[in-house]
């Protein structure tokens, strides 16, 4: 089965690349929107995602993996919402501002440039590539 790939968000000062890094690992959970919540629950074992500081930095910093798909998230009382569990794959070596995102004509359809304030969002494989390209990132 061929590999998926997104984009998950997170405030730098609530949950950072290197708070991530320190942790080993991290549930992605608090997610509150439906089509968030969706994509969430299509992501697969094995499936790469661009981890993006929001508003601070608005910057991809690095790639993490999924490690366990998608069950209850517990900080949603009683609500029906999801999480999933993720591990770091590699740090950026130069990360991709969202400024320099807007400014790839590859990348114009890109969600984070059509619906920027979605949390969970599917990128194409070639996006994730040129991405990475421009981050001068390699995945190990």
């Amino acid at each position: 089965m061929a590999k998926s790939y997104w984009l998950v968000k997170s405030e730098p000062f609530v949950y950072s690349w290197q708070t991530f890094c320190e942790k080993g690992q991290g549930t992605w959970d608090g997610v509150r929107n439906f089509t968030a919540r969706n994509n969430l629950r299509a992501m697969k074992l094995g499936d790469y995602a661009l981890f993006y500081h929001s508003n601070e930095g608005k910057e991809v910093v690095g790639v993490a993996e999924v490690i366990r798909e998608f069950y209850p998230d517990e900080t949603a009382k009683g609500a029906d919402w999801s999480v999933v569990d993720f591990k770091p794959v590699c740090p950026f070596k130069e990360p991709v501002t969202l400024k320099a995102v807007k400014a790839e004509p590859k990348l114009q359809d890109m969600a984070l440039v059509r619906r920027a304030r979605l949390s969970v969002q599917p990128v194409t494989p070639d996006e994730f590539k040129l991405v990475l390209a421009m981050g001068k990132t390699k995945l190990p």
